[in-house]
C-alpha cells in the first residue's frame, strides 16, 4: 500500500474515534457566561459520557440543552471508587464509531481530575483527544493574581496534617523565593480556613498570597496581598471553591 494511502486511512480512523474533553461551569453560573455557543451543539450530539458523578453530569447536560433525553445516554462513572481495571472498557464505544465526552465535576476534565487516566489510555489506542474551550479555575486565578505566569507550578492538594503540611508550605515558599516560580494549590472547601491558618502561621510576612474563590460566579473574590495583610483581614472562604497561590508581584 502506498504510504500516502496508509496515512489517509489512519487519519480517517482517528477522526472516527474522538474523545471530547468537555469543560463544565465552576458553580451555579449560566452556560452562556463561560462556554462557547457551538459547544451546545457538539455536546448534544454525543450519546456516551465518562463522568465523575452521574447526577451532576445529568444536571449539567440538561442545563446545556433541556431537549436532551437523558435516558438515551450511556454514562460510565470514573472517580475514587472506580476499579482501574474497568477504565479501558469505558472507551469501547469508540470501536463502534461513537464519540465520547468526558465531564468533570467542575471546570476542565483531566486537570486535577481522574479523567487524565482515560486520556492516557486513549492515546495508546490511537483515539483522537479533543480539548474543548471552557473555564479552568487554575488558569483564571493565575491570570488575575498578578503573579508570574511565565513560571508556575500546580501542586494539587497539600498534606492535611502537620508536620507534613507545614513542611510542604515552607518547601513551596522556598521554591517561590529561589526560583520566582508561582506556587498554586487547592484544598477541599470545608478545609479552606484551616489551610489559610497554616499559611498565615508558616509563611514569611512579605510573601504574597493570592486567594481566589467562587471564580466566574457573582460572588467571585480574587485578591493578592502579603501574608502580613491577611493576618488582620481574614476573608470568609470556608466551604467555597478556592485557589491559593504564593508568589511575587
Amino acid at each position: 500500500m502506498p504510504y500516502h494511502m496508509f496515512l489517509t486511512i489512519f487519519e480517517k480512523k482517528l477522526r472516527m474515534a474522538k474523545l471530547y474533553m468537555i469543560p463544565t461551569t465552576l458553580g451555579d453560573s449560566t452556560i452562556e457566561r463561560v462556554l462557547p455557543p457551538d459547544l451546545t451543539q457538539l455536546i448534544s450530539s454525543l450519546s456516551v459520557f465518562i463522568v465523575e458523578n452521574v447526577r451532576t453530569a445529568r444536571r449539567f447536560l440538561k442545563k446545556v440543552n433541556p431537549a436532551i433525553v437523558i435516558d438515551n445516554l450511556t454514562f460510565f462513572e470514573l472517580n475514587q471508587h472506580t476499579d482501574r481495571k474497568d477504565i479501558t472498557r469505558f472507551l469501547e464505544p469508540n470501536k463502534q464509531g461513537l464519540d465520547i465526552g468526558i465531564i468533570s465535576e467542575a471546570g476542565c476534565p483531566g486537570i486535577a481530575d481522574p479523567g487524565a487516566e482515560v486520556v492516557r489510555i486513549a492515546h495508546t489506542k490511537n483515539i483522537q483527544v479533543v480539548p474543548l474551550v471552557g473555564p479552568s479555575s487554575i488558569l483564571l486565578a493565575l491570570m488575575a493574581s498578578g503573579m508570574s505566569g511565565q513560571s508556575f507550578a500546580f501542586n494539587g492538594y497539600l498534606p492535611i496534617k502537620n508536620p507534613d503540611k507545614s513542611q510542604q508550605i515552607k518547601l513551596l515558599e522556598n521554591r517561590m523565593q529561589a526560583e520566582g516560580q508561582t506556587q498554586i494549590f487547592i484544598e477541599a472547601p470545608y478545609r479552606n480556613a484551616q489551610l489559610l491558618d497554616s499559611l498565615l502561621n508558616h509563611c514569611e510576612p512579605e510573601t504574597m498570597l493570592c486567594i481566589a474563590v467562587d471564580i466566574t460566579l457573582d460572588t467571585e473574590f480574587i485578591c493578592s496581598k502579603p501574608i502580613s495583610f491577611w493576618k488582620t483581614n481574614i476573608p470568609d472562604i470556608q466551604k467555597r471553591p478556592a485557589i491559593f497561590m504564593i508568589g511575587k508581584i
